[in-house]
């Protein structure tokens, strides 16, 4: 169905147009993803092969197998509800701008400047954090391969820089095929998972026990004198675990931000956010199992601060434990790549409304339709805070896991605010074809209360050596997840205060609608 455009008497816009103008916007990036494109890119960022591998280590150390066997699932719930609430918005406003045009829309300017910033700052950390992560899983294969190759801490962070840019070129250069490589991407992820899965349950000589992956308890966290059995294990160590299965789903954002370039977006985007987390938990919680069942040599996996890659050396022939590897650097690649993409359309939707320094550049596309400047700026962006995984601490990427940690702070309270103001809009909400009806009241709460409770856990300190004060307190082992947060949050705030609230005004009207309904709900 097309229709006239308001806009000028005369060129006819189709519905997704149409709806995209009512809600203030030219149609400037191509639409031309199906529904299973955008399932496709909020699949491959959540990716089972990137988040299960490279934070295994963060749920063995902290809580050990009970953490991931009955975590994972627990947790999948939290996140299933919370991605319930946001289908419901990205039905109502299929926009680029996603959880920051909702903000704004359904609370005032001040919202959508803070979700803004919050969920840009959550992307690139999310889009950091995958590629240093393939970075260090190709260090690791490289390692494999070639006896020269000494796989350093250096080597891994030149790797990241170098999958960064590749990221950044494939974005701005496969403008024509980024929507057939996120469709591969979903196979590669399907195919490749049930491949480790096979090779973990054939090659290893014998197994772990269902006591073992259902009931063992570790505490590797250096807290608590190693207890797992007292308050601090279950109320504080235990949740340290959990960030395994909070980081790995997440960024299923992207289903908004690539609406604008998806067909029947108002159905298809909410369909792709939903089902994105919910296939991507069965099958994290298969392969996750199978790490487990796997993890025979205790010792040595703890020796390798519960880095995955242990268990497949020791559990796996040499040829095996290789193919493992590649498989998951493979999709953590392809991670990064939707990363990317996801992170310039939030960069090109937030400066399009001008909140961001150099909007003007940022908010320009391509005769492609490619926001090529997002992409670079969010690109470097990336890198600089990566910088401090050049460090570590007694062998842990405690850098890494800051930027992981920052990741999904940044982003769930991204979700978090327009989640809460959909609350307080009740019956006032206007809903698109995809509603949760009544069942908004008490799922939204859900998803309140989980996001509040996460967030503060994940700025707490991973090592005691992080604890402010404490007599073996090193800068190298601190969680910088709640410097940078804070100081991207107190930024932020001191900007609003003393220039942007006289400026800023929330989405700004790039169409011109002569007679057309303003539809967008206000409060």
């Amino acid at each position: 169905m097309t229709t006239t455009s308001p806009a000028t008497g005369e060129q006819p816009l189709d519905d997704d147009a149409q709806r995209l103008a009512e809600l203030g916007y030219k149609q400037e990036l191509r639409r031309k993803w199906s529904g299973f494109s955008n399932f496709a890119i909020s699949f491959s960022i959540i990716s089972i092969l990137a988040g299960c591998f490279t934070t295994f280590g963060q749920a063995w150390n902290n809580g050990g197998p009970v953490a991931i066997s009955w975590g994972w699932p627990l947790i999948s719930i939290f996140i299933l509800i919370i991605g319930f609430c946001m289908s419901e918005l990205v039905s109502a406003y299929p926009t680029a701008g996603g959880i920051y045009w909702w903000a704004a829309t359904m609370g005032r300017p001040v919202h959508g400047w803070f979700t803004g910033w919050l969920n840009l700052v959550g992307l690139i950390a999310v889009t950091a954090s995958v590629d240093y992560g393939c970075a260090t899983f190709l260090n690791l294969t490289l390692s494999a391969l070639f006896d020269g190759w000494a796989g350093t801490l250096n080597q891994a962070f030149l790797l990241f820089v170098i999958i960064l840019a590749l990221h950044g070129i494939i974005n701005i250069y496969g403008h024509a095929i980024i929507d057939v490589l996120q469709n591969i991407s979903v196979w590669w992820h399907v195919a490749g998972a049930a491949a480790v899965v096979l090779i973990l349950i054939v090659v290893p000589d014998h197994h772990q026990s269902f006591q073992f992956v259902f009931t063992e308890r570790f505490n590797n966290s250096g807290f608590g004198n190693g207890d797992h059995n007292g308050l601090m294990f279950w109320f504080f160590i235990l949740p340290l675990g959990f960030l395994l299965t909070q980081y790995t789903i997440t960024g299923f954002d992207a289903c908004a931000h690539v609406s604008e370039e998806t067909r029947g977006a108002s159905h298809a985007a909410a369909r792709g956010l939903w089902q994105s987390i919910f296939y991507s938990a069965i099958g994290g919680w298969i392969l996750l199992l199978a790490f487990l069942f796997a993890a025979t040599d205790v010792d040595a996996i703890n020796k390798a601060g519960g880095f995955s890659g242990a268990i497949f050396e020791t559990a796996l022939t040499p040829v095996m434990f290789k193919i493992v590897i590649v498989i998951s650097t493979i999709g953590q690649f392809f991670c990064g790549m939707s990363c990317v993409t996801s992170m310039s359309r939030m960069t090109y939707a937030f400066s399009r409304d001008r909140a961001i320094p150099g909007w003007r550049m940022w908010s320009r596309v391509d005769r492609n339709g490619t926001p090529v400047y997002a992409i670079i700026a969010g690109t470097v962006a990336g890198g600089v805070l990566t910088l401090p995984a050049l460090y570590q601490y007694n062998g842990i990427p405690v850098a890494f896991y800051a930027v992981v940690s920052v990741a999904v702070i940044g982003l769930y309270l991204a979700f978090l605010i327009p989640i809460a103001l959909r609350l307080r809009m009740g019956d006032r909400f206007r809903p698109g074809p995809w509603t949760l009806g009544p069942k908004y009241k008490v799922l939204g709460w859900i998803a309140v209360i989980e996001i509040a409770v996460i967030s503060v856990y994940f700025i707490m300190p991973f090592t005691p050596a992080a604890v402010p004060f404490s007599d073996d307190f090193t800068w190298s082992a601190v969680n910088y997840a709640p410097l940078a947060i804070g100081g991207v949050l107190l930024a932020v705030w001191l900007w609003w205060v003393l220039s942007a609230r006289h400026w800023f005004t929330g989405p700004r009207r790039t169409i011109e609608e002569q007679g057309a309904p303003d539809v967008a709900n206000t409060p």
